[in-house]
């Protein structure tokens, strides 16, 4: 397991803190040797925590042709036919997962293919399950073309905590099923639209694992 990039400066900035309290603190010498061993236990927490959100686990990535693998770590929350009004302006499945800050925050590809759309959008933070999230949040559109099967779109989308979307994508990049796309900071969703022919392989509350749950497959995959 290693420790994201997107990670370096946050986790400078708690080390330094934390090491300057760690310092004063054994400098106060008034104060009671109970209180002064909580406070260094918070504030090791702390770092802990923030060590432990930008966590990048070493996985075994399913690679399937006909399948659409998981782009996060979290749960399924919506399954639902809807109209996706940005680049396929039709009908689509859409299965949406929601990250907590507990999470894995790495975004990785669902399927392989060439990058045939990619687009940020800045907007509002509210709550990642809020109906409205997908069009007025912060959020980055990635398109992926499949070879046999069409294109998937997704879309990271930013939640109450969340105050910034990295995506690594560019428009004619090549994209490898299971390689990292993205990193979403604090609690956030993704949503996937499929073919409305998908064979959805999940649950509503099912929880998946990024770059190795298969969510769904193509029809006749």
């Amino acid at each position: 397991m290693g420790i994201h990039r997107e990670g370096t400066a946050t986790l400078l900035l708690v080390l330094a803190v934390v090491c300057f309290a760690l310092y004063g603190l054994a400098q106060w010498s008034a104060a009671p040797p109970a209180l002064r061993i909580a406070i260094a236990v918070v504030l090791v927490a702390l770092l802990l925590i923030v060590l432990w959100f930008f966590r990048v686990p070493h996985r075994k990535v399913t690679v399937d042709d006909g399948a659409i693998v998981a782009p996060a770590d979290g749960r399924v929350v919506a399954i639902e036919e809807v109209h996706e009004p940005e680049h396929f302006r039709d009908r689509r499945l859409q299965v949406s997962i929601f990250m907590s800050p507990l999470n894995v925050h790495v975004n990785w590809y669902p399927v392989a293919g060439t990058v045939s759309y990619a687009r940020y959008h800045p907007g509002k933070y509210l709550v990642a399950w809020h109906p409205k999230s997908s069009t007025e949040n912060e959020r980055s559109t990635v398109v992926v073309r499949h070879a046999r099967h069409g294109e998937v779109l997704f879309r990271q989308i930013a939640g109450a905590l969340a105050r910034r979307i990295c995506t690594y994508s560019t428009a004619g990049a090549d994209a490898a099923q299971g390689r990292e796309f993205g990193f979403i900071k604090f609690g956030s969703r993704v949503d996937v639209f499929l073919p409305l022919d998908a064979q959805v392989k999940v649950a509503l509350g099912d929880n998946v694992q990024g770059s190795t749950t298969v969510i769904a497959r193509f029809h006749n995959a």
